[in-house]
């Protein structure tokens, strides 16, 4: 190969390297970050920054850029693991599960606990393995709160309380550690007694239970449903009471009015007024008897009630 042609070489893989060289440098200019993560981003080694979603800019070489999901629910299964397509249980972890009351009752308690990264620095420097120490913390409250609690409650009517009393501790224990963890929800997956026959009473326990509490809520929906019935009933029936009290006032008032009638036409003639008084009433206790009164002084006599008719109504048809 003449000198000419070594040089040409020379030239060509001098060029090819500064290509390569360049191509690096700006796809190591520029980061993407999607909307589920944040990126923490150093400078020899030193983080300078935190950026969101979208693309971003670095200095190759010098500043590098660690993507981390924080807006993702993450999951740590305690005393069974499942398939992550379907969620079914694979195995069962006896040493996570199986632990024991405050009863001194062993069971199997299996959990389900939620969480997420809160600060993706503390995430990624303030420990090296910061999902083991959740997962160490959960536990041990977990042996807690169950070695303190009834058996009865672990198996039917106190799991509620003591998934939030787990919660509740392991949150004060993770502000402690300061690992940029945050956990989100602890729920019993299943719980049980180790043997088949105490489970299978158990379970009998928990179907009456929910039998009863299946009845009191339908007994409470049939309250619920009866109330505006028996409102609208009793509305009917004050206002009918209303009604009859507006009623009898009435009726007084107007008995007062002819009273006062009667008395006022009374004081003008008292004789007559008594005398057509004495007479209706008459009329009202003798209906359709014919009453004659003798006021002559040569023994005749005057029909004064019931009047007749003067005519024969029989001839007039």
């Amino acid at each position: 190969m003449s000198k000419m042609n070594k040089k040409t070489v020379g030239v060509i893989v001098a060029v090819a390297a500064a290509v390569i060289l360049l191509l690096i440098c700006v796809s190591n200019s520029y980061y993407t970050v999607d909307d589920k993560q944040q990126a923490v981003i150093t400078t020899f080694g030193k983080v300078t920054d935190i950026t969101d979603a979208g693309i971003h800019f670095k200095i190759p070489f010098i500043q590098k850029a660690e993507l981390v999901d924080v807006n993702v629910l993450r999951k740590l299964e305690i005393g069974y693991r499942s398939d992550d397509d379907d969620a079914t249980v694979i195995c069962v972890v006896e040493n996570e599960c199986k632990m024991i009351t405050g009863d001194l009752n062993i069971v199997n308690v299996d959990f389900f606990v939620e969480y997420k990264v809160a600060d993706p620095v503390k995430y990624l420097y303030s420990s090296g393995k910061p999902e083991e120490i959740l997962k160490n913390l959960v536990q041990s409250q977990i042996r807690n709160v169950v070695g303190s609690s009834g058996v009865d409650s672990v198996l039917t009517d106190g799991k509620t309380a003591i998934q939030q009393e787990i919660r509740e501790l392991t949150m004060k224990e993770l502000e402690a550690y300061d690992i940029g963890l945050m956990l989100t929800d602890v729920k019993i997956q299943d719980a049980e007694m180790p043997t088949d026959e105490v489970n299978e009473a158990y379970k009998a326990v928990l179907s009456a239970l929910q039998s009863k509490e299946a009845t009191i809520n339908l007994a409470q929906a049939y309250r619920e449903s009866k109330i505006p019935e028996m409102e609208a009933e009793v509305k009917s029936i004050t206002l009918q009471a209303e009604y009859d009290k507006q009623k009898r006032i009435n009726e007084a008032k107007m008995q007062i009015a002819m009273f006062e009638a009667m008395y006022g036409q009374y004081k003008l003639n008292p004789d007559a007024t008594r005398l057509r008084m004495y007479h209706e009433a008459l009329q009202e206790f003798l209906p359709g008897t014919k009453v004659y009164i003798d006021t002559s002084k040569d023994g005749g006599t005057e029909k004064l009630l019931p009047i007749e008719s003067f005519y024969d109504k029989e001839a007039e048809k």
